[in-house]
């Protein structure tokens, strides 16, 4: 299912157009990257999932889709964006066919900055939990970046597509969730060979603790300490690399998983 939010005209782009997902909430590394990105002359197209935030302790944030939207004008970007159930396996090509019909061309980066993660180990999780973060975080990615290849028409000998995967390495006690951006890791790294005759780059960047919310005030002071620089990530660290990595400056960055973690400790 997929629903829209916030209309825009689709004249002829003369930016190039990214497409992010899991832009649901102001304060999340989706909506940094967003912002980072229409700041570098990119239009938007994002993806949101309003009930999945409202299962969330923190709730759905009401009109953070059109908020976001209106920020990103401001800074010179076209936007559309596209509430989607990234589970239903038909999501993917209806996003990219809204993207490219309201903004007015092909997409030249896709960022998935989506995620399913509910906290449970090895012996609680249920089956339908598993196959709810394998859904989201891996399905729909492979879907996404398939989509993406099938679609990307880029100039012959040049290296102007992007795709970037966030990732996370946990594991104990987040069984579901770490297993599942595992296997987008392999995802991601097997499309930068795959899809290198295209001229697309595919690479994946775990942020490391980024609080967007959903931290105590314990395990904040304890990922302070675990930390050389003694903070913690923000939206804005990991939107940084991001918005250079789908630059032309970083279009030798290649199947590789990068850590933008200020040297957190494991």
């Amino acid at each position: 299912m997929t629903t829209t939010a916030q209309p825009s005209p689709a004249p002829a782009p003369s930016r190039p157009i990214a497409l992010i997902t899991g832009v649901g909430r102001s304060i999340g590394i989706g909506a940094g990257i967003a912002r980072r990105l229409a700041a570098s002359g990119w239009d938007v197209a994002f993806t949101y999932w309003t009930p999945y935030d409202r299962r969330m302790e923190w709730g759905a944030e009401p009109g953070a889709a059109a908020s976001i939207a209106r920020e990103l004008a401001e800074a010179g970007a076209r936007t559309a964006a596209i509430e989607a159930d990234l589970t239903d396996s038909d999501a993917p090509a209806r996003i990219f066919d809204e993207a490219e019909q309201r903004l007015g061309g092909p997409v030249t980066a896709l960022v998935l900055s989506h995620a399913e993660s509910v906290d449970s180990g090895l012996l609680d999780t249920t089956v339908e939990a598993f196959d709810r973060h394998f859904a989201v975080n891996s399905r729909a990615s492979w879907l996404l970046i398939r989509e993406y290849g099938l679609r990307f028409r880029g100039a012959p000998g040049t290296a102007t597509g992007r795709i970037v995967a966030l990732t996370s390495d946990h594991t104990v006690g987040n069984l579901p969730y770490g297993a599942s951006k595992g296997a987008l890791d392999r995802i991601t790294l097997a499309a930068a060979h795959e899809l290198a005759h295209l001229g697309v780059t595919a690479n994946v960047v775990n942020p490391g603790p980024v609080d967007t919310g959903w931290m105590s005030d314990d395990l904040r002071e304890v990922l302070v300490r675990g930390t050389p620089l003694g903070r913690l990530g923000t939206p804005r660290d990991t939107a940084h690399l991001v918005d250079f990595l789908c630059s032309p400056e970083g279009q030798w960055i290649n199947g590789q998983l990068l850590k933008s973690n200020g040297g957190a400790a494991a």
